[in-house]
């Protein structure tokens, strides 16, 4: 017979003792706090030359999109990706920017996408969230000889494999 496990985590917080211990100083933007601590400068050591694979496009990119449609048509949508170290080093955010065409009334299109590395194994988890679009993937993957190939599932179920 399986134990079962429960329990309950409790946090008491205090906002602007948290905010004055963290700064420093009274009166901090607490809606900022969060974007203020995910950053991180670089990987953490302990991801050795793992963190190369995505590490290496850590930055601002142009992006030129591509969209093939099932009768092979081919859709382009210029845009950026920004990629950078969070969470002290142990994974990579990415934020995939669309830009609307000049002169339309559309938004920007923004999916960001969260990625970390298992050193024991070189696989990598690669987390999606696309709100404006009600999606979510999770990809799983790594260097396949000269490339980068993620797969995973779809909202439907349907198997994804991105290769780049």
């Amino acid at each position: 017979m399986a134990a079962v496990a429960t329990g309950a985590i409790v946090v008491a917080c205090a906002q602007s003792a948290a905010d004055e211990a963290r700064t420093g100083k009274a009166g901090a933007d607490p809606r900022r706090d969060m974007i203020a601590v995910l950053p991180a400068l670089g990987p953490h050591a302990s991801l050795g030359h793992h963190a190369d694979l995505f590490g290496r496009f850590v930055g601002t990119w142009d992006a030129d999109y591509s969209f093939i449609a099932e009768d092979g048509s081919v859709r382009h949508s210029r845009g950026e990706v920004l990629f950078g170290w969070i969470l002290d080093g142990y994974a990579l955010q990415d934020i995939f920017l669309g830009y609307p065409k000049p002169g339309s009334n559309d938004e920007r299109r923004m999916v960001t996408g969260v990625r970390f590395v298992d050193p024991k194994t070189d696989k990598w988890t690669v987390m999606f969230a696309a709100p404006a679009f009600g999606a979510a993937v999770r990809m799983e993957g790594g260097a396949e000889g000269d490339r980068i190939v993620l797969r995973g599932h779809d909202d439907h179920g349907a198997d994804l494999r991105w290769s780049f």
